[in-house]
């Protein structure tokens, strides 16, 4: 089939590279080149331990107070409450703990073979020395710290994740770094991440290329269709790209045209930040994960990132890099000695769903277009399996995991 993927960042490329090894001929469409949005400047984590939900039993109770605190982990500009309000409603109605099992069951699934998923494809792109299997180090100021925190890490356990106690003397080993601010800390050892998400996801994406793929620099409007399947894109200045199959995968830019092939799906932009100190001067072995600081510190080829906090603003509204500024301020507290002389910000949007759950599955309204979006904050951990099912559901063969919990037409009531 001739498909358009609509959107070049990771989980648009690695579904594009997926579907390229069973024949189609791909097509992206989008007005930006390949990375240079969401997937520029994420985390870099490949954790097959991220499985839990960003709402979380008793979160209702803390949200307030962030609220109040323009520098808190979760922050709404005043002027966009009113939209925000509702989607965060719905948000919390899924923190209850029978909904986080139900969730953190169904990401699970997803994101179990995120290296078995990714191998293929960065091996035939000559880019697999960017994916590295080296663990995360969840990190406490304490043992009793950390018992704050252990439904959810034993929900990841119950759902096979390996987790390992690690206390301070062996902390200290695993990562000097840590010595004198962690006393105790939980090793994930399967788990992953890249040197370099931008790179990583322009190798898969010159790749396609090389087998094939064709680039139309272009922002897609509308579809239009004809008994029920889609035969063209329209883009935006009037032409159309005619096409025999479509893959929704615009990030956070994909609700006004999910929303043309069939019921409304509550997207939200949650804004993320990131530092790059290239001035790192640290030897961080791990992804670290400071649970307390609600901060995640990965080694890079470019140097420390220090990415994490939520802000709902929308799309079009200017970054707030104060929210950048305490990132760093936080990653000085963890490492006083941190040199960050030289250092660089950044704000993307993640696309983000009530329940925490992409959007993984054919479109209700019309037979040969796929959705695959709403990734929020494991778009680089989902990206390659959600790639797979995608080119399976196109294929009519039966997916590899449940896609039950993804489905399209569950925000329909």
């Amino acid at each position: 089939m001739r498909i358009a993927v609509i959107g070049n960042g990771i989980v648009g490329t690695a579904t594009a590279a997926w579907l390229q090894r069973d024949g189609h001929q791909v097509m992206f469409v989008d007005p930006l080149g390949p990375a240079e949005a969401t997937s520029f400047g994420n985390a870099g984590s490949l954790s097959p331990s991220a499985c839990l939900p960003v709402g979380m039993p008793g979160m209702w109770k803390k949200v307030p107070g962030w609220l109040l605190d323009p520098l808190g982990p979760l922050a709404v500009r005043w002027w966009y409450a009113p939209v925000a309000a509702p989607w965060l409603l719905r948000f919390l109605k899924h923190s209850s703990r029978e909904e986080v099992v139900r969730i953190a069951t169904a990401l699970r699934g997803l994101l179990a073979p995120i290296f078995d998923c990714y191998e293929p494809l960065l091996q035939r792109a000559n880019a697999s020395g960017l994916m590295r299997r080296s663990g995360c180090l969840y990190v406490y100021s304490g043992e009793q710290a950390a018992r704050q925190w252990a439904w959810g890490m034993n929900l990841r356990r119950s759902l096979g994740v390996e987790m390992r106690d690690v206390a301070e003397d062996e902390l200290v080993a695993l990562e000097p770094d840590l010595k004198g601010r962690f006393r105790f800390g939980i090793l994930a050892p399967e788990n992953g991440s890249t040197l370099d998400p931008a790179a990583m996801t322009r190798a898969l994406f010159e790749q396609c290329e090389r087998d094939g793929a064709q680039v139309h620099r272009a922002r897609v409007t509308g579809f239009r269709v004809k008994g029920g399947s889609v035969h063209a894109l329209e883009l935006e200045g009037g032409e159309a790209l005619e096409v025999e199959g479509v893959v929704l995968a615009g990030g956070a830019w994909s609700a006004r045209l999910a929303n043309q092939l069939g019921p409304r799906i509550p997207l939200e932009t949650q804004r993320g930040y990131h530092v790059t100190v290239g001035s790192n001067n640290l030897a961080l072995r791990h992804t670290v994960m400071a649970v307390e600081h609600n901060l995640m510190v990965n080694p890079m080829q470019m140097g420390l990132r220090l990415a994490g906090s939520v802000e709902f603003a929308g799309l079009s509204a200017a970054p707030d890099y104060r929210r950048a500024a305490m990132l760093l301020a936080r990653g000085k507290e963890m490492f006083p000695h941190l040199d960050t002389s030289v250092t660089s910000e950044w704000m993307g949007h993640r696309p983000c769903l009530p329940d925490s759950l992409p959007v993984i599955g054919r479109a209700p309204r019309v037979d040969n277009a796929w959705f695959a979006f709403g990734h929020g904050h494991i778009g680089m951990c989902g990206a390659a399996s959600t790639g797979r099912e995608i080119a399976h559901l196109v294929a009519g063969r039966d997916p590899e995991i449940d896609l039950a919990a993804f489905a399209p037409t569950r925000w329909a009531a």
